[in-house]
Formats: structure tokens, C-alpha cells, sequence
């Protein structure tokens, strides 16, 4: 079965320059973030981990910067999810749609803490949210 797939489309923006014309290169880790949470939203989790009283934490990220993005380029990341171990680990794509090509990749590691701040397992509801068809 093929991993679930949710998208997001923005355009790259002016603020996010760098002093070589470029998008900085920590921009990329706020697309990925943003990406992560509309995941979270597109599958209706945000109120179920408001709810159980857990949070959704990066304990590790690896990115893979491929290619320059510039003002105004039309982006869209690809997020999948998967479980493994105690985490959830995200494999993500930002692809350039103004030039056709992969800008980026990333890979990040999540766990879910309580409001002790103390690491939970990961809530059943989002495993099965996360693969569809699994039960």
C-alpha cells in the first residue's frame, strides 16, 4: 500500500531572502513545520491531541537542500508519515513548481510528550489515521 500523501502549495515570499537572492536556508525548516501541522489539520488530529492532552515534538530533522528557491517561486510540499519505533518520522519534498524540480528534502522525528512534558506512546487514533485501511 502506498503511504498517505498530503500536499501544501505557497508561494515563496520576499521576507524569506537571503543576502544572495536566495531563500535562506532556514526557511526551508519553517516550510517543512508548516507542512507537518496541515498534515496534523488534514486529517482532523489537532483536536484529538488537544484532547488526549499530548504534543507532537522534534527530537531530530535531517535536511537535504538540493536546489536554490527564489522570490515568488510556486512550492508545494509532499508530506508522508510513518511509525517507527516511538516515533513518527516524516519524509517530505519540497518541489519547485516554477522550475519543475526538487528543491529539498527532509526526514524528522517526532514523539509526544504529556503536559509533564513526559514522553508518550504514540496515540493509537493518529497510527490509525496515519495508515488507512491498516485494520
Amino acid at each position: 500500500m502506498n503511504p498517505l500523501t498530503i500536499s501544501l502549495t505557497f508561494t515563496a515570499r520576499g521576507y524569506e531572502l537571503d543576502s544572495y537572492g536566495h531563500i535562506n536556508n532556514a526557511v526551508y525548516l519553517n516550510y517543512f513545520e508548516h507542512a507537518r501541522w496541515e498534515f496534523f489539520r488534514a486529517l482532523g488530529l489537532l483536536e484529538l491531541l488537544e484532547k488526549l492532552g499530548v504534543v507532537a515534538v522534534v527530537t531530530d530533522i535531517h535536511v537535504r537542500y538540493q536546489r536554490e528557491v527564489r522570490i515568488f517561486d510556486e512550492l508545494k510540499v509532499d508530506s508522508q508519515c510513518r511509525h517507527e519505533g516511538p516515533y513518527l518520522v516524516f519524509q517530505q519534498k519540497l518541489l519547485n513548481c516554477t522550475t519543475g524540480l526538487q528543491a529539498a528534502r527532509a526526514q524528522t522525528k517526532l514523539i509526544f510528550i504529556d503536559g509533564d512534558r513526559v514522553p508518550q506512546d504514540i496515540p493509537t487514533a493518529i497510527l490509525d489515521a496515519i495508515n488507512p485501511g491498516s485494520v
